[in-house]
């Protein structure tokens, strides 16, 4: 339950707790936002800073090899139709190329099929690109720079899977002037190979990272791709070991690569994060071979952005804390009499309705008290109204559910004993109609029988088995028919007037059925200690113990655990004895159940009456006792015979 204190502490603070927290959050939504887009266009603007370097290197290239072609010592040089060899390679170390060369005109239309630059330099106009030179090319350049452009893979998380081990293609910054010299027409052709060109990518490095907020301390990183993989750097795999040879990840390269965007966002660099800016550069025939790429640390960053938030959820946390105490000490006077009016609420709903709250005020809450006290005064009064009624109620209630009581049990007596009565009633009629129909023709049927003994005389002999098999015949219908006329008329076969000791009985009647017993693996198990007599008949009481073994030994079949009891046993106060016969066959089936006893029923169609159970439940109630069948947890059935003690 809340208290009203913390209701009331709820309400006043609900703004600064609720709407405090949600204006800070907006706020450092808003300025992480624009933080972000700061360090974006601050990667970018390093990224044009890099791009415009690379385009300057490239610009100077062909600005100095036009230079040199036009040269006059360059027309000096030439002897024999072809510069001289030293010529050539002071001005290529002079330039800081990798490799220059002249083409004569009658070998340019050639080359001009392969490389752009060269076509247009033969056309007359001195252009520079970014070419892209296969292993076999530079293997035929001097200096070995196929060896030097050799770069092995290696193996990196998130990026495209490639069977490549090895980049041996060479990113070379290409350039070509034309040549037109009095009698000397060609081209002059020179480049920079950037695979591990260091001093290229750090003087990009060093260029763009001055700030030293970005730079400085390796926080800033410069790299040149060819396709996916990075050939300059100084991006550090270990402490003194660049990252050549370990490529970028998917979702940048379908980026800048396959769709020519420009990546300025945060991503994983070899192995840490990095406010990275990605250029796409493509080749002299305009397909996209490569990435520039400039980036700084995010960690500094990110450790500051968080430093803030904590700082200000900090700041937000002790304006809370101190304004709680004030605001308590504020509300006090409202407080005090609203937790006396509490508790004396609490004691009320306990049951003690004399509590009262008392002076408090003569405020509006003082008010509400004394009215309050007036109220439980009017609910005392009545509840003690109340109470008077309810116990009055509740004894006339209980006598009359002792009448109902009684009723009801009389009404279900004698139902039962309805019920009973007219079972035996459709019986003795079904029994006066069987013995009047059946025993005559019996009668005949011996009559006949005897006849054709004395009419064959010694031939009898030979049919004697048909009619002996007649004469059993007859005798199995009269014990059907004795059977119904006894449970028809069960008084004139019975005298409950004897007592019996049923342990004795219940072993005599185990030695009249051990055939049966014998005939399968039949376990015999009993508990018959000497216990009080019961009024019944004995061999009525030995009929339903012998029925019940029987049906026992039948339900489990050849074989099986058979269980015999007696024990004292109180039913409604009355004493008595309880036979309980347990076997550890199938059981029985729920749905037949509550029709065990009936009449007729039997689960054996074609061997039995269905009158056994039946004639040994109407055997054991006029003997006033009761008997029940049930299916036991473990398996099998249980049934009980409980009899009163003699008097």
């Amino acid at each position: 339950m809340i208290s009203v204190r913390l209701r009331l502490l709820i309400l006043a603070l609900a703004p600064l707790v609720v709407l405090m927290p949600l204006l800070l959050l907006l706020g450092m939504t808003r300025w992480t936002e624009d933080y972000d887009n700061v360090l974006a266009a601050n990667v970018q603007s390093d990224l044009r800073i890099a791009e415009q370097y690379l385009s300057q290197l490239m610009a100077r290239t062909g600005e100095e090899l036009s230079g040199v072609s036009g040269s006059v010592a360059f027309a000096e040089a030439f002897a024999d139709g072809v510069p001289d060899r030293q010529f050539l390679l002071n001005k290529r170390s002079e330039l800081l190329l990798d490799f220059l060369y002249y083409l004569p005109a009658a070998e340019v239309p050639e080359a001009a099929a392969e490389w752009p630059v060269i076509a247009a330099a033969g056309q007359g106009k001195t252009r520079t690109a970014i070419d892209i030179f296969p292993a076999e090319a530079l293997a035929a350049l001097p200096r070995n720079l196929a060896a030097r452009a050799r770069i092995d893979l290696i193996k990196t998380q998130a990026a495209v899977p490639t069977e490549r081990r090895v980049e041996d293609r060479g990113m070379v910054v290409h350039a070509a002037s034309p040549v037109s010299l009095p009698g000397h027409e060609g081209v002059l052709v020179g480049g920079i190979l950037l695979n591990s060109n260091l001093g290229f990518i750090d003087a990009i490095n060093t260029l763009v990272y001055l700030n030293p907020v970005t730079g400085g301390a390796r926080q800033g990183t410069a790299t040149l791709f060819l396709d996916d993989v990075r050939i300059s750097t100084n991006v550090r795999l270990f402490e003194d070991v660049r990252a050549l040879g370990t490529r970028v990840s998917a979702s940048v390269r379908q980026a800048v690569l396959g769709e020519g965007q420009t990546w300025l966002d945060r991503a994983f660099v070899v192995n840490d994060w990095y406010i990275s800016g990605y250029l796409p550069l493509s080749d002299s025939f305009g397909k996209r071979v490569g990435m520039l790429y400039v980036g700084f640390l995010e960690a500094p960053f990110a450790e500051a952005k968080r430093a803030a938030y904590l700082w200000m959820m900090a700041a937000f946390a002790a304006v809370l804390a101190l304004s709680v105490p004030v605001f308590l000490w504020l509300a006090k006077g409202i407080f005090a009499p609203l937790e006396r009016m509490t508790h004396t609420m609490r004691r009320v709903g306990r049951g003690n309705l004399s509590a009262r709250i008392g002076p408090v005020g003569p405020d509006e809450i003082g008010q509400v008290a004394a009215h309050l006290d007036g109220l439980l005064d009017q609910v005392q009064d009545r509840d003690l109204k109340l109470r008077a009624w309810a116990e009055e109620l509740e004894d006339r209630v209980d006598v009359r559910t002792a009448e109902l009581r009684e009723a009801n049990a009389k009404l279900e007596e004698t139902y039962r004993q309805l019920v009973m009565s007219e079972k035996l009633a459709s019986i003795g009629e079904i029994t006066a109609g069987v013995a009047h129909e059946i025993n005559n023709p019996m009668a005949v049927i011996q009559g006949n029988v005897e006849v054709i003994r004395m009419e064959l005389g010694e031939e009898a002999a030979r049919v004697e088995t048909e009619l002996r098999l007649i004469d059993r015949q007859i005798l199995r219908m009269e014990a059907i028919v004795g059977k119904l006329l006894k449970f028809a008329r069960p008084a004139e076969f019975s005298d409950c007037s004897e007592t019996v000791d049923l342990a004795p009985l219940v072993e005599d009647s185990l030695l009249l059925v051990e055939h049966a017993l014998s005939k399968g693996a039949i376990a015999v198990e009993t508990d018959l200690p000497a216990l009080p007599q019961v009024a019944i008949d004995a061999g009525e009481m030995q009929q339903v113990v012998i029925n019940l073994i029987l049906n026992a030994a039948q339900a489990m079949g050849e074989a099986g655990r058979l269980s015999l009891s007696l024990a004292e046993e109180a039913r409604d106060g009355v004493p008595g004895v309880a036979l309980v016969v347990r076997d550890n066959g199938p059981g029985i089936a729920p749905e037949n159940l509550p029709s065990l006893f009936d009449p007729f029923f039997t689960t054996r169609r074609g061997e039995g009456t269905g009158l056994g159970l039946s004639i040994s439940q109407s055997i054991v109630q006029r003997a006033g006792g009761l008997i029940t069948a049930a299916n036991a947890p473990d398996g099998g059935a249980v049934f009980t015979v409980w009899l009163p003690v003699a008097g």
